[in-house]
């Protein structure tokens, strides 16, 4: 085993497909997939798990990857001190974010890291909070924007702001049009579309309303937030969703916006990150830049409907 195989390895992980990562790596793909196979061989193990929708690790698999990012994470850091020393932060830096978020967090953190820390590679996950656990929990992120407010086993979590959910749509009945906010019980049975049952919103929208004993009617799961910015829109249905979602909407392309009362419905967000193998400089800057970033656009009003929780002490 050595660290051109290990580096295939984790590029083809990343990439899901043998194809993309020998293009990406300007490998001809017959001699990644010679390299693959040596490396199971050696290790006795399968590690690649190989289908008409792509590739993806096996257990084995999954237990090298976080291993091999481990290893090539220190050389890159080995290196860096080594030609530069130990101040200047550079690297790959992987940090996963909400769709939700995405809009109003990726381009200003990509163009603050750029202008303070020309060294750092970001690399960029928009995805569903799900699934950024799971990427989470396999150490394929360094970094990620999870709806929780606790450590869970792997990882660590700063609590950094709670969002205040609002219903977008016209949901009839007794609502005044010009209405700002809609009280939870008169959404009981009103048409809804969310995303998929795993989503963490849609979790908490079931157990909010089976809590209040309101009736939940989910017409549809739709896991693309335009799609449900749209319908809302069209009127054929309502949605239900945070602020950060719309921040970067056209005002004349949304829906009519209320708050949820009676009770307002919260979830709270963390950066979080793994905490099995050791933090870097570089995964430490973009951290406390992307922590700065929201506290900044939060004060801002940037976002609707956004407290910011106090930070207890710089970790």
């Amino acid at each position: 085993m050595d660290v051109r195989q290990l580096r295939y390895f984790v590029s083809i992980v990343d990439y899901g497909s043998l194809g993309k990562a020998a293009e990406k790596l300007f490998v001809a793909q017959p001699s990644l997939s010679q390299q693959m196979a040596r490396l199971e061989e050696e290790l006795g193990v399968s590690l690649l798990l190989r289908s008409n929708h792509g590739v993806t690790p096996t257990a084995e698999g999954d237990a090298l990857y976080r291993h091999a990012r481990m290893v090539l994470r220190q050389m890159e850091q080995l290196k860096q001190e080594v030609t530069k020393g130990a101040g200047a932060e550079s690297g790959t830096v992987a940090v996963g974010l909400p769709t939700t978020m995405a809009s109003v967090l990726a381009v200003p953190l990509f163009e603050r890291v750029q202008d303070r820390y020309p060294g750092i590679r970001l690399q960029f996950f928009e995805t569903m909070s799900g699934y950024l656990n799971e990427l989470l929990a396999n150490g394929r992120l360094d970094l990620g924007i999870l709806f929780r407010e606790s450590d869970t086993p792997g990882i660590t979590a700063i609590p950094v702001l709670d969002e205040t959910l609002y219903l977008l749509g016209e949901p009839g009945g007794d609502i005044s049009p010009r209405a700002s906010t809609c009280s939870l019980a008169k959404l009981g049975g009103v048409r809804l579309v969310a995303p998929g049952a795993s989503n963490g919103l849609r979790l908490l929208l079931e157990r909010t309303f089976l809590s209040e004993k309101v009736d939940l009617n989910i017409v549809a799961d739709i896991d693309s937030l335009p799609s449900l910015l749209l319908i809302a829109h069209s009127g054929r249905a309502c949605t239900i969703l945070p602020g950060s979602a719309v921040a970067q909407w056209d005002p004349a392309r949304l829906p009519r916006m209320r708050k949820i009362v009676d009770p307002v419905i919260r979830r709270p967000a963390s950066i979080c990150w793994p905490n099995d193998a050791p933090v870097h400089s570089a995964t430490v800057a973009v951290r406390d830049t992307l922590l700065g970033l929201i506290e900044e656009q939060v004060r801002q009003d940037t976002w609707k409907g956004v407290t910011l929780r106090e930070r207890k002490s710089d970790t």
